[in-house]
């Protein structure tokens, strides 16, 4: 079980899993939660330093910059930073801006088909 930390809703899942049938539980949490679940450790995904500086002081926890593309596996979980609204085409956000953007954080998790958590 891996947990990652992303800055988008949309949660890549292996194509694998896909293939068999997966489901997927999703939750809007709170800072406090968001700062237990990644506090044994997580994957960051997030790709833009303002971001990244943002999520660091958010939570308490250093964020490092790290643009990869992931995909949720059985029993993975996400910590989503989500913005509400969406930014102009190619628009990259300072850290004074990005801090001024409404934002919620989400937690999903993977399950398989044979999963009995739901």
């Amino acid at each position: 079980m891996t947990t990652y930390l992303l800055s988008t809703g949309f949660i890549p899942i292996k194509e694998q899993l896909l293939e068999k049938g997966v489901r997927l539980t999703q939750r809007k949490i709170t800072v406090s939660e968001a700062k237990e679940i990644l506090k044994e450790g997580f994957i960051s995904a997030i790709g833009h330093e303002s971001t990244a500086n943002l999520l660091t002081r958010l939570l308490g926890i250093e964020v490092p910059v790290n643009r990869v593309q992931v995909f949720l596996g059985h029993c993975d979980k996400a910590v989503s930073f989500v913005l509400k609204v969406r930014l102009p085409e190619g628009k990259v956000l300072t850290d004074e801006e990005i801090a001024q953007v409404p934002f919620y954080l989400m937690l999903t998790q993977v399950f398989g088909e044979e999963d009995e958590k739901i």
